[in-house]
Protein backbone atom coordinates (compact mmCIF):
# COMPACT_ATOMS: atom_id res chain seq x y z
CA UNK A 1 0.00 0.00 0.00
CA UNK A 2 0.99 3.18 -0.83
CA UNK A 3 2.31 5.47 2.53
CA UNK A 4 2.65 9.13 0.43
CA UNK A 5 -0.07 12.22 1.36
CA UNK A 6 -2.27 11.47 -1.88
CA UNK A 7 -5.01 9.60 -2.64
CA UNK A 8 -5.07 5.80 -3.15
CA UNK A 9 -5.92 4.63 -6.36
CA UNK A 10 -9.30 2.82 -5.01
CA UNK A 11 -10.42 6.14 -3.28
CA UNK A 12 -10.14 8.28 -6.55
CA UNK A 13 -12.22 5.56 -8.48
CA UNK A 14 -14.88 5.32 -5.97
CA UNK A 15 -15.43 9.46 -5.39
CA UNK A 16 -15.27 9.18 -9.47
CA UNK A 17 -18.10 6.41 -9.17
CA UNK A 18 -20.17 8.78 -6.53
CA UNK A 19 -19.90 11.34 -8.86
CA UNK A 20 -21.12 9.56 -11.52
CA UNK A 21 -24.08 8.40 -9.58
CA UNK A 22 -25.03 12.20 -8.35
CA UNK A 23 -24.93 13.15 -12.43
CA UNK A 24 -26.64 10.41 -13.70
CA UNK A 25 -29.44 11.77 -11.40
CA UNK A 26 -29.40 15.13 -12.62
CA UNK A 27 -30.10 13.57 -16.28
CA UNK A 28 -33.67 12.83 -15.04
CA UNK A 29 -34.56 16.40 -13.10
CA UNK A 30 -37.24 18.12 -13.73
CA UNK A 31 -39.35 15.07 -15.10
CA UNK A 32 -38.78 11.97 -17.65
CA UNK A 33 -41.76 9.81 -19.16
CA UNK A 34 -40.89 7.23 -16.61
CA UNK A 35 -41.62 8.99 -13.83
CA UNK A 36 -45.29 8.01 -11.59
CA UNK A 37 -47.67 10.38 -11.95
CA UNK A 38 -48.62 12.27 -8.91
CA UNK A 39 -51.64 10.40 -6.72
CA UNK A 40 -55.22 11.40 -7.72
CA UNK A 41 -56.35 13.76 -4.49
CA UNK A 42 -58.96 11.96 -2.46
CA UNK A 43 -62.49 11.73 -3.96
CA UNK A 44 -64.47 13.50 -1.65
CA UNK A 45 -61.82 16.60 -1.51
CA UNK A 46 -62.29 19.73 -3.42
CA UNK A 47 -59.49 20.62 -6.09
CA UNK A 48 -56.80 23.08 -5.18
CA UNK A 49 -56.55 26.13 -7.16
CA UNK A 50 -53.23 28.10 -6.64
CA UNK A 51 -51.08 30.47 -8.83
CA UNK A 52 -47.60 31.24 -9.13
CA UNK A 53 -46.53 33.83 -6.33
CA UNK A 54 -47.24 37.23 -7.17
CA UNK A 55 -50.12 36.61 -9.68
CA UNK A 56 -53.61 37.69 -9.85
CA UNK A 57 -55.67 34.98 -8.56
CA UNK A 58 -57.92 33.20 -11.55
CA UNK A 59 -61.28 34.86 -11.81
CA UNK A 60 -64.25 33.46 -9.78
CA UNK A 61 -67.91 33.37 -10.87
CA UNK A 62 -67.32 33.08 -14.48
CA UNK A 63 -66.16 36.83 -15.07
CA UNK A 64 -63.85 38.11 -17.76
CA UNK A 65 -60.16 38.12 -16.47
CA UNK A 66 -58.74 40.80 -15.73
CA UNK A 67 -56.90 42.81 -18.20
CA UNK A 68 -53.13 42.74 -18.90
CA UNK A 69 -52.62 46.07 -20.37
CA UNK A 70 -54.56 49.18 -22.15
CA UNK A 71 -54.07 49.43 -25.73
CA UNK A 72 -52.58 52.96 -25.28
CA UNK A 73 -50.14 51.26 -23.34
CA UNK A 74 -48.70 49.27 -26.04
CA UNK A 75 -46.53 51.30 -28.67
CA UNK A 76 -47.93 51.47 -31.99
CA UNK A 77 -44.91 49.68 -34.45
CA UNK A 78 -43.98 47.88 -31.29
CA UNK A 79 -44.72 45.76 -28.49
CA UNK A 80 -44.33 45.19 -24.17
CA UNK A 81 -43.11 42.26 -22.62
CA UNK A 82 -44.99 40.57 -19.88
CA UNK A 83 -42.68 38.73 -17.95
CA UNK A 84 -44.69 37.18 -15.20
CA UNK A 85 -47.60 36.23 -17.80
CA UNK A 86 -44.42 35.25 -20.12
CA UNK A 87 -46.11 36.98 -23.06
CA UNK A 88 -45.40 39.90 -25.39
CA UNK A 89 -48.16 41.81 -26.74
CA UNK A 90 -47.52 43.79 -29.81
CA UNK A 91 -49.08 46.54 -31.72
CA UNK A 92 -47.92 46.34 -35.02
CA UNK A 93 -50.58 48.82 -36.35
CA UNK A 94 -53.13 51.06 -34.68
CA UNK A 95 -55.68 49.01 -33.21
CA UNK A 96 -54.05 45.85 -34.46
CA UNK A 97 -52.71 43.48 -31.32
CA UNK A 98 -51.12 40.41 -31.84
CA UNK A 99 -49.53 38.29 -28.59
CA UNK A 100 -46.67 35.75 -28.35
CA UNK A 101 -44.79 33.34 -26.07
CA UNK A 102 -41.65 34.97 -24.25
CA UNK A 103 -39.75 31.95 -25.09
CA UNK A 104 -36.98 31.89 -27.85
CA UNK A 105 -37.75 28.87 -30.29
CA UNK A 106 -33.83 28.63 -30.62
CA UNK A 107 -32.93 27.88 -27.43
CA UNK A 108 -35.79 28.72 -24.74
CA UNK A 109 -34.06 32.24 -23.52
CA UNK A 110 -36.64 34.63 -22.58
CA UNK A 111 -36.96 38.01 -25.18
CA UNK A 112 -35.87 40.76 -22.99
CA UNK A 113 -36.70 43.92 -25.62
CA UNK A 114 -39.14 45.30 -28.62
CA UNK A 115 -37.68 47.67 -30.84
CA UNK A 116 -37.26 48.79 -34.30
CA UNK A 117 -40.26 46.49 -35.24
CA UNK A 118 -38.62 43.51 -33.78
CA UNK A 119 -38.80 41.09 -30.58
CA UNK A 120 -35.25 40.52 -29.44
CA UNK A 121 -33.71 37.74 -27.53
CA UNK A 122 -30.48 38.27 -25.73
CA UNK A 123 -29.28 34.80 -25.68
CA UNK A 124 -27.86 34.19 -29.40
CA UNK A 125 -29.31 37.95 -31.03
CA UNK A 126 -33.02 36.21 -32.50
CA UNK A 127 -35.16 38.42 -33.67
CA UNK A 128 -38.98 38.26 -34.42
CA UNK A 129 -41.65 40.57 -36.32
CA UNK A 130 -43.25 42.44 -34.66
CA UNK A 131 -46.36 41.56 -36.92
CA UNK A 132 -46.48 38.08 -36.47
CA UNK A 133 -43.93 36.33 -34.65
CA UNK A 134 -42.12 35.08 -37.84
CA UNK A 135 -37.81 35.00 -37.50
CA UNK A 136 -36.71 38.12 -39.30
CA UNK A 137 -33.09 37.23 -37.66
CA UNK A 138 -30.67 34.73 -35.56
CA UNK A 139 -30.64 31.60 -34.87
CA UNK A 140 -34.21 31.05 -34.26
CA UNK A 141 -35.79 27.86 -36.35
CA UNK A 142 -39.42 29.04 -35.83
CA UNK A 143 -41.21 31.44 -34.74
CA UNK A 144 -42.34 33.10 -31.36
CA UNK A 145 -45.90 30.99 -30.51
CA UNK A 146 -49.05 32.69 -30.70
CA UNK A 147 -50.83 33.54 -27.29
CA UNK A 148 -54.58 34.52 -27.83
CA UNK A 149 -55.65 37.59 -26.58
CA UNK A 150 -59.07 40.07 -27.04
CA UNK A 151 -59.28 43.36 -27.29
CA UNK A 152 -62.11 45.00 -25.84
CA UNK A 153 -62.36 48.73 -25.84
CA UNK A 154 -59.17 50.22 -24.41
CA UNK A 155 -58.60 46.54 -22.65
CA UNK A 156 -56.37 43.91 -23.74
CA UNK A 157 -56.63 40.73 -21.76
CA UNK A 158 -55.21 36.92 -22.02
CA UNK A 159 -58.40 34.46 -23.15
Amino acid sequence: MHSGASPSRRVILAAGAVGAAALTGCETYGGSSEEEPPPAPPADSAPAVSAPAGSAPPPTGGGAPAPLAKLSDIPVGGGKIFEEQKVVVTQPRAGTVKAFSTTCTHAGCDVTSVSRGTINCPCHGSKFKVADGSVSGGPAPRPLPPVAVTVDGDDIRLT
